[in-house]
């Protein structure tokens, strides 16, 4: 709930007084499942740390099947995810396709695009460099990985374009607020986060691919049983809209929308009335917005 305020909670649209809501965490974030600074028990109870696996997307939809089959779960009324969370829950409608109900994939793609890959790479260098990082210790990186999110930064929001830096940021209160907002905002970022969990959940997000070992991509996506609606961003630098638009065309009787907004990838955060409008439509039955 706190993770998408605005969405689910007591006073949101998704509230868990009418809906039975479960956010599963994925394998390797530090925000409770098991991570790189959980004990490996194949060594005595010793911490992963650099030894933690490679979980790939589709590991981790193994893990939310288990979970649902120990709820005794048989159906899912809807399954929402943006970024790597809409590759999970695409990938978990094609490997279980009478499962699904409604299925709601936001600014996410089929396949993670050689641009989000070079993007996570550099993310890892810049942890990599950080003196620290071959430690075994909890604060390992920590400095680079203020770095990587201060990169991330620029990358999920409106300010790669030029105007809207310059709107945003010149003349308030100094000569380099700009400056200090990566900062600020790289800090607030990385005070509940580690370096390791970075590593692991971008790496996992690298392996995605619906095609893989199916044919193709389309022959996946025509798999899924579930009804779709499948919303892009106008502005998202990260998964752009043609990504959306290709899921949309390949799920059978997917529907597109799109939400206009200048705040990039983050708008899935920050456009909370729109996407409710959206759910509302969608989940009443409507095909136009």
């Amino acid at each position: 709930m706190e993770w998408w305020p605005g969405l689910f909670g007591p006073d949101a649209f998704l509230n868990p007084d009418k809906y039975f809501i479960i956010c599963a965490n994925a394998l390797g974030s530090c925000y409770g499942s098991t991570q790189p600074l959980s004990e490996n028990p194949a060594k005595g109870r010793a911490i992963y740390f650099h030894d933690f696996p490679l979980v790939t997307i589709r590991d981790q939809v193994d893990a939310y099947e288990s979970l649902r089959k120990r709820l005794k779960i048989e159906r899912i009324h809807m399954l929402i995810g943006p970024g790597s969370g809409g590759q999970q829950a695409l990938e978990w409608a094609v490997k279980e396709p009478t499962v699904i109900e409604n299925l709601v994939l936001v600014a996410t793609n089929a396949r993670q695009s050689p641009w989000v890959l070079a993007i996570n790479e550099s993310r890892r260098m810049a942890i990599e460099s950080d003196i620290t990082w071959k430690k075994s210790h909890p604060d390992a990186g920590m400095a680079g990985l203020r770095a990587a999110e201060a990169l991330l930064l620029i990358q999920e929001s409106s300010y790669l374009s030029y105007e809207s830096m310059v709107n945003e940021q010149d003349g308030l209160s100094g000569n380099h607020k700009a400056a200090s907002f990566q900062r600020e905002n790289s800090l607030q970022r990385t005070a509940s986060w580690n370096a390791f969990s970075c590593v692991a959940l971008s790496k996992s997000a690298d392996t995605h691919h619906i095609g893989r070992g199916r044919g193709s991509m389309a022959a996946a996506l025509a798999e899924i049983q579930a009804r779709t609606m499948v919303i892009g961003i106008s502005s998202d630098h990260l998964y752009p809209v043609s990504e959306q638009r290709y899921l949309a065309e390949k799920i059978p009787g997917a529907i597109f929308r799109e939400i206009l907004s200048d705040s990039g990838h983050q708008a899935w955060q920050t456009e909370i009335s729109r996407l409710q409008h959206l759910l509302k439509l969608f989940l009443e039955g409507e095909t136009h917005s």
